[in-house]
């Protein structure tokens, strides 16, 4: 895959999922956003928690899907103070739309009563925006961003009716979008690859 088309990685476990994370705060600065996309089970909030312990986070990683948004806070690789905003917007924009209704600005209206538009337009030096399940509002506010998608690939099973383990293999995708990440892909690439 060429440096322009971004990154892809296969990750065989939940601990290597989690060292993905892990290598991925090395190279994390104030102000980032990254948006972590993936069906149900991908592995999304076992990258998160690698991320936060990369980060050295104050409390544990866990799913906010019942809170939207949690925040710890933690330090970048350099010393300096990090605020990890974790969002989660599965329930955002969610039901209920009138004929005609644009749904971004509607995801917008939700995130600004939240409180949380302007953190996604203008992360300050000392925060970081890693939102799950974000893809129509993050690429709507966030012009600078790493896209980091998961897919669980799905074969032959014995019971169909089963649900989706969360065993397995996964292909991560990681794409930088806007200046500061194209200048920081090669940095990305030695530090997934370590």
């Amino acid at each position: 895959m060429s440096q322009q088309d971004g990154l892809e990685l296969a990750v065989p476990t939940g601990e290597d999922m989690q060292r993905l994370g892990r290598n991925l705060a090395s190279c994390l600065q104030g102000g980032d956003v990254i948006l972590l996309s993936g069906p149900l089970g991908a592995g999304k909030t076992t990258l998160a928690q690698g991320l936060g312990d990369g980060l050295g986070m104050d409390g544990p990683v866990v799913s906010p899907t019942f809170t939207i948004a949690r925040e710890l806070h933690g330090r970048l690789s350099d010393g300096s103070p990090v605020t990890l905003i974790h969002v989660d917007a599965y329930r955002l924009g969610g039901q209920g739309y009138l004929p005609g209704e644009d749904a971004v600005d509607r995801l917008l209206d939700e995130l600004e009563s939240l409180g949380l538009d302007e953190e996604l337009e203008d992360p300050g030096q000392r925060t970081i925006i890693l939102m799950e399940w974000g893809d129509q509002m993050v690429s709507a506010l966030a012009d600078q961003r790493l896209e980091v998608s998961i897919a669980r690939p799905v074969g032959p099973r014995e019971d169909p009716e089963a649900p989706p383990s969360s065993q397995g293999q996964r292909m991560v995708r990681l794409r930088g979008v806007g200046p500061s990440w194209a200048n920081r892909m090669d940095q990305l690439r030695k530090a997934m690859t370590a």
